[in-house]
């Protein structure tokens, strides 16, 4: 379904880095800033006051949490009675909630200078609390005209202050996702944030001077809290309505709201949360979060806080709250990431280094295969069994194992990384199940049927290297299935190999040799491979083609198909084989055959010239 959406970008001027505190002055001139009101904690004043000079007339240091109107009323009376033009806000969400509220009543610019991950800095947001009540309203009124994001103003947020502040930054994101005035750009701002706030955050909290983690901490709050940009939903609408009716701490109700949120909207919004997961590379988002924040030493209750259980009679859902009062871990997989840190480690004195990354990337991806889809006990034995039968069935001649590396796409995978060296060389393609290693060697103009009836079949092909010199001496393999769709292995009643042969190009680089026509086929369907075909509702058929294997002294190896243009299966071959450069014409001849076949009807011919790399 298309999806329709309304998005106005933020004007807000943001400047990022480090020392940045030092642009302050020039961008109060920007927004036509004389005199300004500076809202700040002692800590920082001193700082942002020496880089503003003279432009400073007034200070504020009350700002307070939840933005409580009384305070916006003293702040408002040293505005006026200065005659300030402008406020600089220094702090987290408390200073720059008491900017906005000013801005909203006089229409005052704003520079912020954020020390937390808050995030409100460049939203459009307002929260307010009166007589217990937490108020939010949204105008473009109340949206900063310049943030400065200094890096160093941020090292000195103890740890604590840090991880209930990401969180909080955090929740901006993910609640976007879900939002219903959700639109692709704010999506991929928000996966992004959730990306980084979630990798930078452990760095910070193991050490807090780490000065990239922390810039990487700071961009991401930023752009998690232009996600704000839509309307939030249950998990903001809770953490008002609390902060505001029993004066809990902000950032710290957020971070134990949110595991609760995500947990209870993983029924309304499963797709939002699904995403979440996989930028997190976990089964289950909420859990992911609840054990980040435990991790990290922050609070997982409300009872935490210093709320009574018997505060939350009446507010819904009941669920939730219940849920964050107890602090209880959400309803997930279990926690194995220890597991898997213990089944990596056994591969430590691994001696060579490609094979430990192998195994232990093996290792993670299959342990997070089983987590992400809780994977039953029934199903892992089922698939043990699969795997046995695959391995019963196969043998020099059934290859089950090739096959189904082929029906899931991976030698399609492993070939295009393996084989993609050159535009200018041939495209390679799969081996196949059916290759059989010492075909019988024939003479040009020889006919490779065996006498097995079909459309007779002339190919000339040249072999050269890049440039167009032709490669003398190359040895060609080359292997097919009969009209009906078998390869000789699959015909025990044949006496000796049929519609396979090995050749040497001559001094031109160039081998001649009749076959048949070939034909769409079905893959093996009466072992575990045809099973998983038919059990998915897959047809089991492969585009009609040729296979080569070429081989020259100083040159890549090349393994292709040629494909008939025109038939069957080209756009939904079993094994993902075809590439549109390999679908070439097989056009029916005119004129005499070529010696060495008896012809009595039409015949096709093949011309093509094979191009090997060095």
């Amino acid at each position: 379904m298309t999806r329709g959406f309304v998005h106005s970008p933020s004007p807000t001027r943001v400047v990022f880095g480090a020392g940045t505190v030092a642009a302050v002055a020039e961008e109060v001139r920007r927004v036509g800033g004389s005199r300004v009101l500076l809202l700040a904690r002692p800590r920082h004043a001193e700082r942002v006051a020496a880089a503003l000079g003279e432009l400073v007339v007034a200070q504020f240091d009350g700002a307070r949490m939840h933005t409580p109107v009384e305070v916006t009323a003293q702040a408002l009376d040293v505005l006026k009675s200065a005659a300030a033009d402008c406020v600089v806000a220094v702090g987290g969400g408390s200073t720059t909630g008491l900017a906005k509220a000013l801005a909203a009543r006089t229409g005052v610019p704003q520079v912020i200078l954020p020390t937390t991950y808050a995030g409100s800095e460049v939203t459009p947001v307002l929260g307010e609390t009166e007589n217990g009540r937490k108020t939010t309203r949204r105008s473009p009124d109340v949206l900063p005209e310049t943030v400065i994001y200094d890096v160093d103003l941020t090292l000195g947020l103890p740890v604590p202050t840090t991880v209930t502040s990401g969180i909080n930054a955090l929740a901006h994101a993910v609640e976007a996702l879900y939002s219903p005035e959700a639109n692709p750009q704010v999506d991929a701002v928000a996966l992004q944030a959730i990306r980084s706030i979630t990798h930078a955050l452990p760095l910070v909290a193991a050490n807090p001077s780490d000065v990239d983690a922390r810039a990487e901490l700071l961009e991401s709050a930023w752009l998690a809290g232009t996600c704000l940009s839509v309307s939030m939903g249950l998990h903001h609408r809770l953490c008002h309505l609390l902060g505001g009716q029993f004066d809990l701490p902000h950032a710290e109700t957020h971070t134990v709201m949110l595991p609760q949120v995500m947990a209870y909207m993983e029924k309304e919004a499963p797709a939002a949360l699904a995403r979440v997961a996989e930028v997190l590379d976990v089964p289950d988002a909420a859990a992911a979060v609840f054990d980040l924040v435990v991790s990290l030493g922050g609070p997982t209750s409300l009872r935490e806080l210093g709320l009574t259980e018997s505060s939350l009679d009446g507010i819904e859902p009941a669920t939730v709250l219940r849920a964050a009062w107890e602090g209880r871990r959400p309803e997930g997989a279990p926690e194995l990431s220890a597991l898997t840190a213990q089944v990596i480690g056994s591969f430590d004195e691994t001696p060579d280094p490609r094979l430990k990354r192998l195994l232990t990337d093996l290792v993670r991806h299959l342990h997070h295969f089983a987590v992400h889809n809780d994977l039953t006990e029934e199903e892992w034995l089922f698939a043990i069994d699969f795997l046995t039968r695959t391995g019963q069935i196969s043998d020099d001649k059934r290859k089950e194992f090739v096959l189904l590396s082929d029906t899931l796409g991976v030698s399609s995978i492993v070939d295009a990384l393996t084989n993609s060296r050159s535009p200018l060389t041939t495209p390679s393609a799969v081996l196949g199940p059916f290759y059989v290693e010492g075909p019988p060697a024939m003479e040009h103009g020889a006919d490779i049927s065996g006498g097995l009836d079909g459309e007779p079949l002339w190919v000339s092909t040249a072999i050269t290297d890049v440039d167009g010199t032709p490669v003398p001496g190359a040895v060609v393999d080359v292997w097919q299935s009969n009209k009906d769709g078998f390869y000789d292995v699959q015909l025990p009643d044949l006496d000796g190999p049929v519609l396979r042969a090995r050749f040497v190009a001559d001094d031109q680089g160039r081998l001649e040799f009749w076959t048949i026509l070939p034909k769409e086929y079905p893959v093996p369907e009466d072992g575990p491979v045809g099973q998983m075909l038919g059990g998915t509702n897959r047809h089991p058929y492969r585009a009609p083609h040729v296979h080569f294997m070429i081989m020259a002294p100083g040159h890549h190896k090349l393994v292709t198909q040629l494909f008939v243009k025109g038939g069957r299966y080209l756009d939904s071959d079993t094994v993902f084989g075809v590439k549109d450069g390999l679908i070439v014409d097989f056009p029916v001849a005119e004129g005499a055959p070529p010696a060495g076949r008896e012809v009595t009807g039409g015949w096709r011919r093949l011309d093509y010239t094979f191009r090997i790399g060095r």
